[in-house]
């Protein structure tokens, strides 16, 4: 009965040391000049990229950039820019570390 207690215990003490935020970025009608240019629209792309820190202090990973999540998004669908970008972002904290994440959406084009 007691393992039981224990481990109920550490189940909520758990849930309360985990969390997750979510906050709004931006919006944009692209992310380069396209007025008087024609395109074609490849496919939608949703792409992150994200810091990790070890206890919240040391990162281990590259830096977020919204930029490489841009590039990574062009490159996925071999395009030359976004449009209808939309820029989000969202944060985990766990026990031993936390996660800050970038995503970016939008439609991947291709200029004729």
């Amino acid at each position: 009965m007691q393992l039981v207690k224990n481990l109920m215990l550490l189940l909520i003490i758990g849930a309360i040391v985990t969390a997750c935020t979510h906050f709004p970025g931006g919006v944009a009608p692209s992310n380069t000049p396209i007025e008087g240019r024609e395109y074609t629209i490849l496919d939608r792309a949703v792409e992150t990229d994200s810091l990790i820190r070890i206890l919240g202090i040391i990162p281990i990973s590259d830096p977020n950039d919204t930029e490489d999540a841009i590039n990574e998004a062009i490159k996925q669908h071999d395009g030359d820019a976004l449009i209808d970008v939309t820029v989000e972002g969202y944060s985990q904290w766990w026990i031993l570390f936390t996660r800050q994440v970038t995503e970016v959406k939008g439609n991947v084009i291709r200029f004729k």
